[in-house]
Parts: structure tokens; C-alpha cells; sequence
């Protein structure tokens, strides 16, 4: 056999070391694997619940159901369930006194938004009991977001039993009042100690709970004034506008603000060139129509991805459906055809509906360079009203519903 050439002896080593390489990086990735467990982490379990109770001089003043504020004030205890891979995942549920989280400062939470949230409300109901509303559907939602953010899930009912065992202890804090509720606020964070932009290996699910008013505060206004403007977008296709995590909130504010100095509520959020109507504020939105058929319509934007999957908005429109008085839509409706159908004198109503607003009834809408006059409030009988009394009496109990889960 010939000498080999130069060009052929390069190419050899270059290959020899590429196989070095493949087979250390396959020897690191075994290696890897065999240290992962091949199954999820078992959820954590209610039963093994651990309990300690704020002593009493800490224990803090009751505020004025008129003087409640969205957020403001906070009940005596919180919830903590923390997870750790390397400890087997998900450890003993804790409700402690209320306190400071700490957080190491490279924990990824305050660096890639890793994290998400829930907000649910329990309600003291004429008969005394204390009920939360269709926690379950809050559950569902939330896991699909810790599954989206790299987070862990866990098992829905044992959390919920944990929920109620807090708010049974916190139950002083539950308004006397059907003008007030206590909000919970379920949040899972991704506390693992590393700049890497990766999975963590370490989070904490919390719940804190704080008594609240009507949303748009004591003088909330009979109806609210949106502002559309197609400059700004809040979600868009493949994104996590359906998810609910704090990166979806954190951009709305300024333009929140922006949109307040101009005596606008909240922003009505728009998408693509036709200017699709999506959502406003933390409200999904529902437009009371005559169809171009001649009959009556309640539509709302569908579940594509853009809008989040509210609980109120399935309520409204499973009860819709049941009523079987109008057509029932989840369809992409857009400004210009509000505009058309306003002009026309088919547009009978718009509202928004979320856990923190339950049902608000919108009266104008500033679209470009036009602020659409809207008549919800002129209507007989309306739709908002109607939908806003059912789940009101559902909640604090005038109704008996499987919607409303005791609290005991």
C-alpha cells in the first residue's frame, strides 16, 4: 500500500477525534439519563399537611369591608409547597404565619419570568358557608401553564384540599358581606439557583389570600370605557396569551396607565390587521349582537391561542347554552364589525367577565380616532345582568350548584 497523503492523514485524525467526542458526549448523556427519574414525581398529599399557627399578638386587625382594596391586605397564614428534584420532588405542604419569601438572587424566577399564577375567590354565602367557585377548572388551567413554563405539575384535588384548609383557618378573613370576597392567589416559581436559561430543579408553590371589594374599587362605575388601540399587542399565535404567567401582565402597564390618563378603565386588546377583538384587561370580552340573519348572538373570541380560557367566560357560556334563548358563539368578531353593527343599531351589549370582576358591562369603546357609544345599560333585561346575578347567587349560595365547592 502507498504512503497516504497529508490531506488524507487530516482527514483521518479529524475523524478519529469526532468519534472521541461522540463517544464522550454519549458516555455524559447516559450518564445524565440514568440520574433522571424515568417517571414524574409523585404530587405532594393533604394528609401530610403541616400546620403552624400565627401566635396570637401577631395576628392582624380586620379591615373594613369598605375599605377593601384589590390586593392590598393580606390574611395571617400562607401556604408553601416547595419541589425539589434531587429531594424526590414535591415535599410536605407547610401553612405557616405570613412572611417574606427568601430567594436566592440568581434564582430564575426574577430572571426569565419563570413563573405563574391563578386567582380564585371564596365567598360567605347568605347561610354562613364558605364556598369556592369551580376550582377545579383553576387547577386544570394552572397546570397547563406549569407545564408550558418548565414547572412542576401536581395533583389538583390534593392542592385544592390544601386551599380550603387554609382558608378554613384564615375563615375570620372571609367578608361578612356579598359586596366582598377573599381572593386566593395560587403561585408556582422556579427558584433553582442558576443563570442557565433551563428547566429548574427547584420551585415553590404558594398561596396567599387577601380580602377584596368590588375590582374597580368601592366607587367602581356602573360600566367601564375601553380603549382599543391596534398599535400595542397583548398576545399572539404560538406565544402564551392562553397561559396564566406574569409575562403576560408585566408589558400591559404602561399601557394601562397610558390608556387611564386618557379616562379609559382598562385597553381593549387587538390582534392582526382585521383588528380582531381578543381581550381586555384581566377581563375576557363578550359582544351581544342582531346577527346578519336577524338573530340574537352572543359571541366571543375563541380559544386560539390568544385569549386566556377564563372560568367565568366557560361559565357564561355553558349557562348561555342551557338557556337556549340565543346563539351561542366563540368566533373572531372584530372592530370594524363592532363599528358596522353599532352603526347599524344591532350592537345590543358588551361586558367583560374574570374571577376579579365577575361581569362588567362595558358602555364605549374608543376605537382609532372614535369613541363608539355602547348601549348596555339601556337595554331591558340585559344579558349582563342577568349572566352577572346567576353567578352571584351560585356563589354565595342562594343557588345550590356543583359550581360552588364547600369549604369545611
Amino acid at each position: 500500500m502507498g504512503r497516504l497523503s497529508t490531506s488524507t492523514m487530516r482527514l483521518q485524525r479529524r475523524l478519529l477525534h469526532n468519534e472521541f467526542v461522540c463517544s464522550i458526549a454519549k458516555s455524559v448523556c447516559a450518564r445524565y439519563q440514568s440520574s433522571v427519574p424515568k417517571e414524574e414525581p409523585q404530587s405532594f398529599r393533604f394528609t401530610d399537611i403541616s400546620v403552624r399557627l400565627a401566635s396570637p399578638e401577631r395576628l392582624q386587625p380586620k379591615p373594613d369591608v369598605k375599605a377593601l382594596q384589590f390586593g392590598k391586605f393580606f390574611t395571617d397564614h400562607m401556604l408553601k409547597i416547595e419541589y425539589h428534584v434531587r429531594a424526590g420532588g414535591w415535599q410536605q405542604p407547610v401553612i405557616c404565619p405570613l412572611e417574606y419569601l427568601s430567594l436566592h438572587p440568581a434564582a430564575k424566577v426574577l430572571h426569565y419570568a419563570v413563573e405563574l399564577f391563578e386567582g380564585m375567590k371564596a365567598y360567605r354565602g347568605q347561610d354562613g358557608v364558605i364556598r369556592i367557585f369551580r376550582p377545579e377548572l383553576n387547577m386544570i388551567r394552572m397546570n397547563r401553564s406549569a407545564m408550558r413554563m418548565g414547572l412542576p405539575q401536581f395533583d389538583s384535588e390534593e392542592f385544592i384540599k390544601c386551599i380550603s384548609r387554609l382558608i378554613s383557618i384564615d375563615s375570620e378573613w372571609v367578608p361578612h358581606s356579598e359586596a366582598a370576597s377573599l381572593y386566593i392567589r395560587p403561585t408556582l416559581i422556579g427558584t433553582e439557583p442558576t443563570l442557565g436559561v433551563s428547566e429548574p430543579d427547584s420551585a415553590l408553590l404558594y398561596v396567599i389570600l387577601c380580602p377584596v371589594g368590588p375590582y374597580f374599587g368601592q366607587s367602581a362605575p356602573k360600566s367601564v370605557a375601553l380603549l382599543a388601540d391596534p398599535s400595542f399587542v397583548r398576545a399572539w399565535p404560538g406565544g402564551v396569551g392562553d397561559k396564566k404567567v406574569g409575562c403576560n401582565y408585566g408589558p400591559t402597564i404602561q399601557v394601562s396607565k397610558s390608556a387611564a390618563t386618557r379616562g379609559f378603565h382598562q385597553v381593549l386588546w387587538l390582534y392582526g390587521e382585521d383588528h380582531q377583538v381578543t381581550e381586555a384587561g384581566t377581563m375576557n370580552i363578550f359582544v351581544f349582537i342582531i346577527n346578519d340573519d336577524g338573530e340574537k348572538e352572543l359571541v366571543t373570541a375563541p380559544l386560539n391561542g390568544l385569549i386566556l380560557p377564563g372560568i367565568t367566560r366557560m361559565s357564561i357560556l355553558q349557562l348561555a347554552k342551557e338557556w337556549n334563548q340565543f346563539k351561542v358563539s366563540e368566533r373572531v368578531i372584530t372592530m370594524p364589525e363592532i363599528k358596522r353593527l353599532n352603526k347599524e343599531g344591532r350592537l345590543l351589549e358588551v361586558f367583560g367577565a374574570g374571577t376579579a370582576c365577575v361581569v362588567s358591562p362595558v358602555s364605549a369603546i374608543h376605537y382609532i380616532d372614535e369613541t363608539l357609544q355602547i348601549p348596555t345599560l339601556d337595554q331591558p333585561n340585559p344579558i349582563f345582568g342577568r349572566m352577572l346575578e346567576t353567578i352571584l347567587n351560585i356563589q354565595y349560595g342562594y343557588i345550590n350548584h356543583p359550581w360552588a365547592r364547600r369549604v369545611d
